[in-house]
C-alpha cells in the first residue's frame, strides 16, 4: 500500500476536524447522548441508515434534526401513523387534467436525510416501502426507477416494542439498518442541564436560535468517506469479525444469528470508528466498540431465553468475551 501524500493526509485531517465539529455542534441542542451522536456520524461515513430506539421524550427526533441543522443537507420528516400509505413516503403518479397525462409527484423520501419518526407505529406494508430506498437508493413507481439524492440517510425512530400501538419491524427491514442505537433516559445531572437550558429559553423547535449552524459540508463528508475507504484491515481483523458473527449462529440462546451482510457491516463501522479516532488501520478494540450497535438488531432470541431475561446485548457481550482476540 502506498503511503498517503501530504496533501491527501491534510485533506483527511480537515474532514476529520469537520466531523468532530459536527459532534460538538449537535451537543448544543442534545444533552448527554454522545454515543447516539457518534453512531449517526459513523452511519454517514458508511453510507448506512440508523434506527434509534428509546421511550418517548428522550430527544430522538431532536437529535436527528440537530444533525440536519449541522450539515448543509436537505431534510424531510415523515410521521409514521397506522393509516400512512406507501405512496405517502415514496411518491405517486398524479393525473394532470390540463395535460391529460400522469406526472410523478416525489414523496418525502427524495431528500438527503429522511427522519422516519416512530416507524414502528405504521403497518408492515408501509414500513416495507422503505426497503428499496434504503438498499438500492432508488424508488420504483409504475416500473420506472428513480434515483435518490446523494448522500441519502434514513434515521428512523421507534418506541420499544412493548409499547401500545407498535408493529415490530420485519427482519428484512431491520437488516437494512446499519446501526440500532438505544437512546437511554438521561442521568440526573444531564436532566438538570436539560431543564436549565429550557428555563433559559431554549426552544427545540428553533435550532437556529439555539446557535446551531452548518459546520460540515457534503464535500467534507465525501472526503471523509474516501479516507475511511483507505483504512487498512489485516487478515487477522477480518477473521476476528467473521469469528464473532459465526459465534452468534452457534449460540444456544438465538434462533437467528448474524448474516454475512452483518459481518460486512461490522467491518465497515469498525473502519469508520478507527478513522474517527485518528488511525488508518483497524484494531480489535474498534470491532468491539461497534459490535453492539451493529449486531444487536440482526439476531433473534429464543423465546425461552427471553423469558430468562437474556437480551441481545448480553449475548453479544458474552460472545465478545469468548472469541479469541487476535494479537
Amino acid at each position: 500500500m502506498s503511503a498517503p501524500t501530504p496533501e491527501t493526509s491534510e485533506h483527511s485531517e480537515g474532514a476529520r476536524a469537520s466531523l468532530e465539529a459536527l459532534r460538538t455542534e449537535i451537543a448544543k441542542a442534545v444533552v448527554g447522548q454522545d454515543s447516539a451522536v457518534t453512531g449517526l456520524v459513523v452511519a454517514l461515513l458508511c453510507r448506512g441508515h440508523v434506527l434509534l430506539e428509546g421511550v418517548p421524550g428522550v430527544a430522538k427526533t431532536l437529535l436527528v434534526r440537530a444533525l440536519a441543522a449541522s450539515l448543509e443537507l436537505d431534510t424531510k420528516r415523515v410521521q409514521f401513523t397506522p393509516d400512512l400509505m406507501p405512496s405517502d413516503v415514496t411518491g405517486s403518479l398524479v393525473y394532470d387534467a390540463r395535460t391529460a397525462e400522469f406526472s410523478f409527484q416525489p414523496g418525502p423520501v427524495f431528500t438527503n436525510l429522511l427522519l422516519a419518526d416512530e416507524i414502528n407505529r405504521t403497518p408492515p406494508k408501509t414500513q416495507s416501502s422503505l426497503l428499496e430506498a434504503m438498499e438500492e437508493r432508488q424508488v420504483t413507481v409504475d416500473g420506472t426507477p428513480r434515483p435518490l439524492p446523494e448522500p441519502f440517510l434514513v434515521a428512523a425512530t421507534q418506541n420499544p416494542v412493548e409499547y401500545e400501538g407498535t408493529y415490530p419491524l420485519p427482519e428484512a427491514q431491520l437488516d437494512r439498518f446499519l446501526l440500532k442505537l438505544t437512546v437511554p433516559l438521561p442521568s440526573r445531572d444531564d436532566e438538570i442541564n436539560v431543564l436549565t437550558r429550557h428555563a433559559e429559553g431554549f426552544d427545540p423547535r428553533d435550532l437556529h436560535a439555539a446557535g446551531l449552524r452548518p459546520v460540515a459540508t457534503p464535500a467534507d463528508l465525501e472526503a471523509a468517506r474516501t479516507a475511511v475507504s483507505k483504512t487498512s484491515v489485516s487478515p487477522e481483523i477480518a477473521g476476528y469479525v467473521v469469528d464473532i458473527c459465526r459465534a452468534t449462529r452457534d449460540s444456544p440462546s438465538l434462533t437467528l444469528g448474524v448474516s454475512p451482510r452483518g459481518a460486512t457491516a461490522l467491518l465497515s463501522t469498525a473502519r469508520a470508528w478507527a478513522w474517527l479516532t485518528g488511525r488508518d488501520y483497524v484494531i480489535p478494540d474498534d470491532v468491539k466498540a461497534l459490535a453492539l450497535p451493529t449486531l444487536r438488531h440482526r439476531i433473534q432470541l429464543r423465546p425461552e431465553a427471553e423469558m430468562e431475561g437474556v437480551t441481545a446485548d448480553s449475548v453479544i457481550t458474552a460472545i465478545l468475551a469468548h472469541v479469541p482476540v487476535p494479537r
